[in-house]
């Protein structure tokens, strides 16, 4: 049904219960709106009274008190609190592999995913509907896949593949001989590809000469009588120009140059920070940091220079202490006001992690971090970092409708998710305490 046709005004709305509505596959309307007490947009700030209407698993629009054409399902929960999925972009959950030390950027995370793995529908009843999954190992381990968290096969989950480039970096000379290595190997393919070049074009233009040569000769032969070769003996030249296949390593670095593919770069401390700005000298590439964060953090020193490049920062939301005191750093809330892109994860990749995700980045807020910011550092700044913010994070028209609906602010600890809707479809009846 067209937009023009569904915004007409109407005195009443159809009001229904969750199970009632039929659709063409037994479950969730193919074509419904959710009309609750506000909902948090990321983009939009809140919306007060605001009603989302949603056909075949996309947000079609939302707005203040939208009118719905009569006839549409209406699901009217004006106590609920709506927000976009949680996506945590940083994960190993539902895998169990070891890596090892060393380069291997060709190596993708997908080909361990098992879809069977419980905890996936686990996430996904916590308000978990997108996952990042990283390779195991040091080095320079591989690249990750973005997931979401329901689905009977490999390929119903995957969103995209190589999302990111998974790298660490270290206060030492062997990372960065690791980055300008890997860097130096894709110059190299570089300079394999001129030379391949410069080949091809003289074997194109010996073969001009020679085939001039042929056509004189065939054309004084026939002024002779002579015979004359058939075509289909001609020499069909060199053909096009085939660039010579990179290597893995080659293949991962031309496409960061390339912009093809972005890199998750993990630091330690700040001083970890100002040896990878050294050695990744004038390379120009989308990257983040992955920073754990500890009692002894020195993040703070580095701040300015990662909000003047509103660099993207993955960390959990943890206070910290100043070394060698007890007094309480806040540094998700001083990156984020010093401009840089703060974006959370849970402190683990267990289940109990997850479930109190919300609860920590709450208490990251109560000490001072912006409430918009941290609701982003869950849902619009994961899903940039996986390179999905065009169809998640966000209540938009256009994107997917992975939406939950919280009896209260979702940062507080008395709020309940009371549903979680994924593609569009309800996927849970059971209250999330």
């Amino acid at each position: 049904m067209k937009m023009k046709n569904i915004l007409i005004g109407v005195s009443c709305a159809l009001s229904l219960q969750l199970a009632a509505p039929a659709s063409t596959n037994g479950g969730t309307p193919d074509l419904f709106a959710v009309r609750v007490g506000s909902a948090e947009t990321i983009t939009q700030g809140t919306i007060p009274h605001a009603v989302i209407l949603i056909e075949h698993g996309k947000i079609v629009m939302i707005g203040q008190d939208l009118e719905i054409e009569r006839g549409v399902p209406v699901f009217d929960r004006p106590d609920w609190v709506a927000i976009p999925g949680f996506v945590n972009c940083y994960s190993r959950a539902g895998m169990s592999s070891r890596g090892s030390s060393g380069t291997t950027p060709s190596v993708m995370a997908s080909t361990e995913l098992y879809p069977t793995e419980p905890i996936y529908s686990d996430l996904l009843d916590l308000g978990v509907t997108t996952l990042g999954l990283y390779p195991p190992g040091n080095g320079i381990p591989g690249q990750a896949v973005a997931i979401r968290t329901r689905g009977d096969s490999a390929a119903e989950m995957i969103l995209d593949d190589g999302v990111y480039l998974k790298m660490l970096m270290r206060s030492n000379a062997s990372s960065k001989k690791m980055i300008r290595a890997a860097f130096g190997k894709a110059d190299k393919h570089g300079e394999d590809v001129e030379k391949a070049r410069e080949k091809w074009e003289k074997d194109v233009e010996k073969w001009e000469k020679d085939e001039k040569k042929r056509k004189d000769k065939e054309k004084k032969d026939k002024e002779d009588g002579k015979a004359v070769a058939d075509k289909d003996d001609e020499d069909k030249g060199p053909g096009d120009f085939v660039e010579p296949t990179p290597d893995g390593t080659a293949s991962a670095f031309l496409g960061l140059r390339r912009k093809n593919l972005s890199a998750m770069i993990s630091i330690r401390k700040a001083g970890d920070y100002l040896h990878l700005v050294d050695a990744l000298g004038k390379e120009d590439f989308d990257w983040c940091l992955r920073v754990p964060l500890r009692t002894d953090i020195d993040l703070y020193e580095v701040k300015d220079q990662l909000g003047a490049d509103n660099r993207k920062v993955i960390l959990e939301p943890r206070l910290t202490l100043m070394a060698w005191t007890m007094r309480e750093r806040n540094i998700p809330d001083e990156l984020s006001g010093a401009g840089a892109n703060v974006v959370f994860v849970p402190n683990g990749d267990d289940l109990e992690s997850h479930k109190m995700w919300r609860f920590h980045v709450g208490h990251v807020v109560k000490r001072g971090m912006d409430y918009q910011a941290a609701l982003r550092g869950m849902t619009l700044g994961p899903a940039e970092v996986l390179g999905l913010d065009e169809r998640l994070g966000s209540l938009d028209a256009g994107k997917d409708a992975n939406i939950l609906f919280f009896s209260g602010d979702p940062l507080e600890a008395a709020s309940q998710l009371e549903m979680v809707m994924i593609d569009g479809n309800f996927v849970s009846d059971e209250v999330v305490r």
